[in-house]
C-alpha cells in the first residue's frame, strides 16, 4: 500500500472528461459541474434529461391544465420512442427537434 495522491478518474491526458451519467468524452468546457462535487460532471445530453426528469418529479404533486398539459406532452414523447418514430428516416429528425422544444 502506498500513499499515492489520487488522480480525477473523470479526467484524461488530453484534457477531456467523461460524462458522470453516460460515459461520453468531451471538453471539460462543454460539460456541467454539479456544485461542490468537481469529480461529478455530466454532458448536455445527460443535464437535459435530469432538468427533464427533476420538472417530472415536481409536476407529480401539481394539479391543473399546465401540469396536465405537461403530462400529456411526456405521455405523447413515451409512445412515440415506443413506436420508434424517433428514428424514422423521414420524420424522425423533425420530432427529435420537436421534442427539444416541449417539456
Amino acid at each position: 500500500m502506498s500513499a499515492e495522491p489520487v488522480t480525477a478518474i473523470d479526467e484524461n491526458d488530453d484534457r477531456s472528461a467523461q460524462c458522470w451519467c453516460c460515459g461520453s468524452i468531451d471538453a471539460p468546457a462543454r460539460m456541467l459541474q454539479l456544485g461542490d462535487h468537481p469529480e461529478v460532471r455530466l454532458c448536455l445530453q445527460c443535464a437535459h434529461f435530469v432538468h427533464h426528469r427533476a420538472w417530472e418529479i415536481e409536476d407529480e404533486g401539481k394539479h391543473g391544465p399546465v401540469a396536465a398539459a405537461r403530462g400529456q406532452f411526456r405521455n405523447l414523447r413515451t409512445e412515440v420512442m415506443r413506436l420508434g418514430w424517433h428514428q424514422n428516416r423521414f420524420i424522425g429528425g423533425k420530432l427529435r427537434w420537436l421534442g427539444k422544444c416541449l417539456p
